[in-house]
């Protein structure tokens, strides 16, 4: 089992740190970036949801990519592009080269989770899979952590450029690390036709199953990542009268807060699972934390505001149980199909979300509304449809926990 931990988990830990901390550094960055290059809001919204458009693309041909050729194979070569999109954007002098490089950081990040399901799901039994998730979960938010106060002290001491140049040379090295260290894995169809797999891809999008979380996905799970990933800054900052660096210690309690989680999740989950309380139960309760933080935090509730938005990404974490349990209806030859068919209503609502309050927002205040207030109805839309979606899965969630899960 440690021979695994060594070899296969850590290596994928590494490639998602990596990849959550590119997709979370511009809530610190984009402020100086919005600065220095003169960009409203919707222009900062766009340029950080690049990511997310990359990202949600490549999840249709990834999920056969992977099932086809492997997760080590996929995720070592495309970091390779990760690597070169950090450098365009550490080169970028324009808003049109930070997003292309923004963009091709998305493309090369997009495998680091969903290759880790794979691998995992080929190494490890089914009973372990919600520890796991708990355990590359935490690697996220140790580089989410990353992205907050360690950033933002880089930053003031060199700059965002230097900042992405550092992130370019590690993702190299995590490449080459994990195409090193991983074994080469079986693929669970190795000699199907690309054309049959393609036709498989589309069992997936037609199920019933997909349909129940993506709205979850697309609302909580993809919102999260928008908020997380750039406007709780803008919130901090505006509405709540924080300089930047207090805005990002917040963020480093509320990084803090849901590294704590993953680990607990990691700890806990199999133990919990055995008891009775399985990873739907986890999930319905954790997303339901989190709608009542973040409503909390809308209606400035409390003068606590770090704890708030701990409790906010504490209960966001369990967002994450989502992928496994979406997945876990499907054959193990269509694992990777089943969870980035999932992941890209993840990202489609990330993206969505990010660039949609950018827009937003210049509306709102081209008609003479304060900033404030624009990010507040931001945020009330938000939860609104957060809340909807909320309510579409836990109509259905009973019927999805009696679904044994697939062979």
């Amino acid at each position: 089992m440690s021979r695994v931990w060594l070899r296969v988990v850590l290596p994928f830990a590494g490639g998602y740190l990596l990849s959550y901390l590119y997709r979370t550094v511009n809530a610190v960055a984009g402020p100086v970036l919005a600065q220095e290059l003169g960009l409203s809001s919707g222009a900062l919204g766009l340029l950080t949801s690049a990511y997310f458009v990359a990202f949600g693309l490549a999840q249709i041909p990834l999920g056969v990519l992977l099932d086809r050729h492997g997760a080590r194979r996929v995720e070592s070569a495309l970091l390779l592009v990760a690597a070169a999109g950090a450098m365009l954007f550490a080169t970028a002098d324009s808003e049109a080269g930070l997003v292309v490089g923004r963009a091709v950081i998305g493309l090369g990040v997009s495998a680091c989770l969903m290759a880790a399901f794979k691998a995992f799901s080929q190494v490890m039994p089914a009973d372990r899979q919600g520890s796991l998730t708990g355990w590359i979960m935490s690697a996220g938010s140790v580089g989410a952590l990353v992205a907050s106060s360690p950033v933002e002290a880089a930053i003031a001491v060199a700059s965002w450029r230097v900042v992405f140049g550092a992130l370019a040379v590690a993702t190299l090295v995590v490449a080459a690390w994990l195409h090193l260290s991983v074994p080469e894995l079986p693929t669970a169809s190795p000699g199907g036709r690309p054309g049959a797999q393609w036709r498989e891809l589309r069992t997936v999008f037609a199920s019933r199953r997909l349909r129940r979380f993506a709205p979850l996905g697309f609302a909580l799970v993809g919102g999260f990542m928008a908020v997380q990933g750039l406007w709780a800054t803008a919130w901090l900052g505006s509405v709540n009268g924080l300089d930047r660096t207090a805005a990002a210690n917040h963020l480093a309690v509320m990084n803090l807060a849901m590294l704590g989680t993953y680990v607990c999740l990691g700890l806990l989950a199999s133990r919990l699972a055995h008891r009775g309380v399985g990873p739907l139960h986890l999930l319905v309760g954790g997303l339901g934390v989190s709608l009542i933080a973040l409503l909390l935090i809308l209606v400035e509730a409390s003068t606590h505001k770090a704890w708030l938005w701990a409790a906010y990404g504490i209960g966001s974490c369990f967002g994450t149980l989502s992928y496994t349990q979406m997945a876990r209806g499907f054959p193990l030859a269509l694992a990777g199909r089943a969870h980035t068919a999932f992941n890209l209503t993840v990202f489609a609502g990330g993206f969505a979300i990010q660039w949609g309050f950018g827009v937003l927002l210049d509306a709102l205040m081209s008609g003479g509304i304060a900033r404030a207030d624009a990010l507040r109805t931001a945020f009330g839309g938000l939860w609104c449809l957060q809340l909807l979606a909320f309510i579409w899965f836990v109509a259905g969630w009973r019927r999805e926990l009696a679904e044994p899960p697939a062979t």
